[in-house]
C-alpha cells in the first residue's frame, strides 16, 4: 500500500449529480418540514427560498474552488490553499466531526423506520453494509446512490400528487400556528441542512473525470434539482396539512398521503425514507472518508488515514475509521440531538468555502466576489441563530481539536 496513491477518475458529470442530489434527498426531506413549519408558520416558502439563496452562494464558490484544486478534501484542501493552514484546519475539522455525528443520525433514522425495537442492531448493520459498498470502489457507490435517488424520486413524486389530488380535511381542520417572520431565518438554517450534500461532490474531486467541467455542472444541477422539489413540496404540504399540523408532525410526507385518505401508501413512503436515509448515509460516509484521508495526507490526522489500497483505488482506513466512529455513537448515544451541532458545523465549513473563494485571483461568472462575501455573512448570521446548545457543544469541539493541532505542532517543532 502507498500512502499518497492517487485515486482514480471513475466518476461522469450524472455520478457526481446523483451523489450530490442523493445527499440533499436524504432523511431530512421526510422530517425537516415540520420543525421547520413550527418556527416560520405559513412562510415556511420563504425559509426554504432562504436557504436555497445561501446553498447557491456556498455551491457556486465550491464549484471554483473545486474546478481550480480537483482533490479529495473540498474546503479543506480550498482553505488550506488560499487562507493558510489554520482555516483549512478549521473547516475539516468542523466537516469531519459534525458529518459523522449526521451519519450516526441517518443510520439510526433508517434503523427506526425498518428496525422497529431493533433500531440499533439495524442502523449498525446499515453501517456496515454501505461501508462495504464503499470499499468496492467509487463507481459502485454512483451505482447505488443512482438506483436509491430513483426510489425517493418515485416516493416524492407519489407525495406530490396525493397532496394536490386531496380531499384536504387536515387543512380545514387544523389552525395555523403564530409563526411568522421572526422565526424564517431559524428555518432557513434548519432547512439548510437539508440542503448541504452538494459538498460531496466538491470532496470526490480527486475521482471526477475532467473536473473543471465536470463539478461545476454537477453541483448546480444538484442543487437546482434539490431546490426546485424543496420549495414545491413546501408549498404542497402546507396547503394540503396547514402550517399547524404540518409543524405538529414528526413524518410529515406520511402524514400528507394518510391524509389524502391513502393508508395503503404508507408502506411506499416508508420504503423512500428509508431509501434516502441509506443513499444519504453512503454519500456521507464516502464524503467523510475523503476529507479525513485530505487531512491525514497534510498531517492534520493520524498519518495512517492516508493510505490507499486495492486495485480499486479506495481510503480503505478512512472509511473503516468512519465507521467505526458511527458505529461507537451508536451503541453509546442519542444522535438525533446532533442535527444543530451538524448543521453549525456545516455552516462553519461552508464560511470559510466562500472566504476561500473570495481570495481567488480570477472568478468565473457564475461565481462573482461579491456573491462570495454574501456567502460568508450569510453563513455567519444563519449559524448564529441556531439553538445555543449546539452551537456551544460545536465551538468546543473546534476548539479541542485546535488546541490537538497545537500541541502536535509544537512537539513536531
Amino acid at each position: 500500500m502507498d500512502a499518497h496513491r492517487q485515486l482514480e477518475r471513475r466518476l461522469t458529470t450524472a455520478d457526481a449529480t446523483a451523489i450530490g442530489l442523493g445527499s440533499m434527498l436524504g432523511a431530512g426531506v421526510f422530517v425537516v418540514f415540520g420543525p421547520a413549519a413550527a418556527l416560520a408558520g405559513t412562510l415556511l416558502p420563504a425559509a426554504v427560498a432562504i436557504a436555497g439563496a445561501v446553498a447557491y452562494c456556498n455551491a457556486v464558490a465550491s464549484a471554483a474552488l473545486a474546478a481550480r484544486y480537483p482533490t479529495s478534501g473540498g474546503t479543506y484542501v480550498y482553505g488550506r490553499k488560499q487562507l493558510g493552514e489554520w482555516a483549512g484546519f478549521l473547516a475539516g475539522w468542523g466537516f469531519v466531526t459534525g458529518k459523522t455525528a449526521s451519519c450516526a443520525a441517518m443510520a439510526l433514522t433508517f434503523g427506526s423506520y425498518v428496525g422497529g425495537g431493533y433500531a440499533i442492531p439495524v442502523a449498525v448493520a446499515a453501517v456496515v453494509a454501505l461501508t462495504g459498498v464503499n470499499l468496492l470502489g467509487i463507481t459502485r457507490t454512483a451505482l447505488l446512490t443512482r438506483i436509491l435517488l430513483g426510489v425517493v424520486l418515485a416516493v416524492l413524486a407519489f407525495v406530490a400528487v396525493a397532496a394536490v389530488a386531496g380531499p384536504h380535511p387536515a387543512a380545514a381542520a387544523s389552525p395555523d400556528i403564530a409563526g411568522g417572520a421572526a422565526g424564517v431565518l431559524p428555518a432557513a438554517g434548519l432547512m439548510f441542512f437539508a440542503f448541504a450534500g452538494y459538498a460531496r461532490i466538491a470532496t470526490l474531486g480527486e475521482e471526477v473525470k475532467n473536473p473543471a467541467r465536470t463539478i461545476p455542472r454537477a453541483i448546480l444541477a444538484a442543487l437546482a434539482g434539490a431546490f426546485a422539489i424543496y420549495l414545491l413540496l413546501a408549498v404542497l404540504l402546507l396547503n394540503h396539512l396547514s402550517a399547524g399540523r404540518l409543524a405538529a408532525s414528526s413524518t410529515p410526507l406520511l402524514d400528507a398521503v394518510l391524509a389524502s385518505g391513502l393508508a395503503g401508501g404508507a408502506p411506499i413512503v416508508q420504503a423512500g425514507a428509508a431509501a434516502a436515509c441509506l443513499g444519504a448515509l453512503l454519500a456521507l460516509i464516502t464524503g467523510v472518508g475523503r476529507t479525513g484521508l485530505a487531512m491525514a495526507r497534510a498531517g492534520d490526522l493520524p498519518r495512517f488515514l492516508a493510505k490507499v489500497s486495492g486495485k480499486r483505488t479506495v481510503p480503505v482506513a478512512a472509511e473503516l475509521s468512519v465507521a467505526a466512529v458511527v458505529i461507537l455513537l451508536l451503541l453509546t448515544s442519542d444522535v438525533m440531538t446532533v442535527v444543530g451541532f451538524s448543521s453549525f458545523g456545516v455552516l462553519v465549513y461552508y464560511a470559510v468555502a466562500n472566504a476561500a473563494a473570495f481570495t481567488l485571483p480570477a472568478h468565473p461568472r457564475y461565481a462573482p466576489w461579491w456573491l462570495n462575501a454574501v456567502g460568508v455573512v450569510a453563513c455567519v448570521g444563519l449559524a448564529l441563530t441556531l439553538p445555543p446548545a449546539p452551537v456551544l457543544a460545536m465551538v468546543a469541539v473546534l476548539a479541542a481539536g485546535a488546541a490537538g493541532r497545537w500541541l502536535v505542532l509544537r512537539r513536531r517543532r
